[in-house]
């Protein structure tokens, strides 16, 4: 969480000229009250007073605050807090209908009353909130991060009005999304191998994700768009190029009404920039430049990657482009099988 991440989607786009008047809104912090609606007050309280390094080792261990994954840090509710913020208004402001996209949001593994794998609240479960309390009532949820929404799945997988379809690498913490996952009936998971591909994705969007949300006519799209599923990044071994995040995105945008595109993932500081840049630039409907312009370059040649030991130099296309080279390949046996049997599912489902 080092890396600049939103900062730079923001002055990628600014430098693309691709934010119109009033398209920009500054994300509110969220108030402890309005995120009491999914966490318990208990546990916020807690993380405030961790910020402010007043909290107790024993109350830091019934958080899991203060752990390699979940450490404290001197904004650790405000910056979170933020990020809901911006979920609980895009709920708001989708009330009669619209397209949002908020690259910080996304923390899909937070519990209500504890940390969980570098999320502190769960922005994407108030977001769910927020639109139900304007009226909006099916809602679908599409997580495409390389890690599980254990934590989304955790509050809403027993509500029939909320579709969850999570799109995830096998074998990968937390260690959750199995297959056989129903909830009410209407939890879809899809753990995939590692080196999963551009042809995958598209084959997993055709035969489950567009099926599915056919099948169930929501009013309201939430995607986490987690970049960590990219194949530069350290916290995966998936093999995507930003193509497919692309693809699912404007196919998303056809399906209802409202749709709020999240954040998530992403750990290396050009892959994750230049695909939520592209993401916004797809749902405005602008053409993605071949190479990039001066300013825009400068941006992404200034980030640096700390902590981490690249063993080389970045590729000069991660300073020059925003969208990858296409990683096509064959549907593998075990992609095709598990399809198969969330195809075979949805017949006994009906």
């Amino acid at each position: 969480m080092r890396v600049a991440r939103v900062s730079t989607v923001i002055d990628l786009a600014r430098a693309l000229g691709w934010f119109a008047d009033g398209q920009y809104v500054i994300s509110p912090r969220a108030k402890p009250s309005a995120l009491a609606a999914w966490h318990d007050p208990a546990y916020l309280s807690a993380l405030m007073r961790a910020e402010n390094g007043t909290l107790a080792s024993d109350e830091a261990r019934r958080h899991h605050l203060g752990t390699a994954s979940n450490p404290i840090f001197p904004e650790m509710f405000r910056r979170p807090a933020t990020a809901a913020g911006g979920s609980i208004l895009a709920g708001q402001m989708l009330r009669h209908g619209g397209v949002i996209h908020s690259p910080g949001g996304g923390t899909h593994h937070g519990l209500p009353d504890r940390a969980n794998g570098f999320c502190y609240l769960n922005d994407p479960a108030l977001a769910i909130l927020s639109l139900r309390s304007v009226g909006v009532r099916r809602i679908a949820y599409v997580d495409i991060d390389a890690h599980h929404c254990d934590g989304v799945e955790h509050g809403f997988a027993e509500d029939p009005d909320v579709m969850l379809i999570s799109v995830h690498e096998e074998r990968r913490w937390p260690f959750t999304g199995a297959l056989e996952d129903r909830g009410a009936g209407q939890v879809w998971n899809l753990p995939v191998p590692r080196g999963f591909n551009d042809t995958e994705m598209s084959a997993v969007l055709d035969r489950l994700i567009l099926l599915r949300l056919a099948d169930f006519r929501p009013e309201a799209v939430i995607l986490q768009c987690g970049a960590d599923a990219l194949m530069e990044d350290p916290l995966s071994r998936l093999a995507l190029s930003n193509n497919a995040h692309l693809e699912v995105v404007a196919a998303l945008q056809q399906v209802a009404p409202r749709y709020l595109v999240l954040g998530g993932g992403g750990y290396n500081p050009w892959s994750v920039g230049r695909c939520w840049a592209a993401v916004w630039g797809v749902l405005n409907g602008h053409s993605l430049p071949e190479r990039l312009p001066p300013v825009a370059e400068a941006i992404l040649r200034a980030l640096s990657f700390p902590g981490h030991r690249m063993g080389k130099a970045p590729p000069d296309h991660w300073f020059t482009t925003l969208r990858d080279t296409q990683r096509t390949g064959k549907v593998s046996e075990t992609v095709d099988a598990r399809l198969h049997r969330l195809e075979a599912r949805a017949v006994v489902w009906h």
